[in-house]
């Protein structure tokens, strides 16, 4: 049983185009390119035409894999979520208790998560020691280095 998932319409919508990419595109390539290696011959030795049966055995486990994430995905009605705790697609601004230094992250399902833009996973250490906390509390979560505490600044929804 795959594990539900939460996701933004863009987010959803992205995952939905890789889907339909691979399945519209890649595999006729690939189906193409192993047609192509079989007409030269012997199979047995034929280095093409495993190579684009390999290439065909990898993109099939990649499209069931989509198919499962795009069946147990779930859109999230921004407009239903409480700003009052840190909840999935909040956009939270922590202060470092230690340095007082401040970042803003937006928790998001896991293959929307992309660090540079602020994205961080629900299922990081991050998102979910932050999940649930309100305004002004203190979330402590576990690192390699030992307990970080942040404080919750601001919650917001984007």
């Amino acid at each position: 049983m795959s594990k539900v998932s939460y996701y933004t319409k863009e987010g959803l919508k992205k995952l939905k185009d890789e889907l339909a990419q691979l399945e519209n595109v890649e595999r006729p390539r690939v189906s193409n390119a192993i047609a192509e290696a079989r007409d030269k011959g012997d199979l047995s030795e034929n280095a093409e035409y495993h190579a684009a049966k390999e290439e065909q055995s990898l993109l099939e486990f990649k499209i069931a894999q989509l198919k499962n994430v795009v069946a147990s995905a779930r859109l999230i009605d921004e407009s239903q979520l409480d700003t009052s705790k840190v909840l999935a697609l909040s956009t939270v601004k922590i202060k470092n208790t230690l340095n007082n230094m401040e970042f803003t992250y937006t928790l998001v399902a896991d293959s929307e998560a992309d660090f540079k833009a602020g994205k961080i996973s629900v299922n990081s250490p991050i998102g979910k020691g932050l999940l649930g906390h309100k305004v002004g509390e203190i979330a402590e979560i576990s690192a390699p280095s030992g307990i970080m505490k942040f404080e919750i600044l601001e919650i917001t929804r984007e």
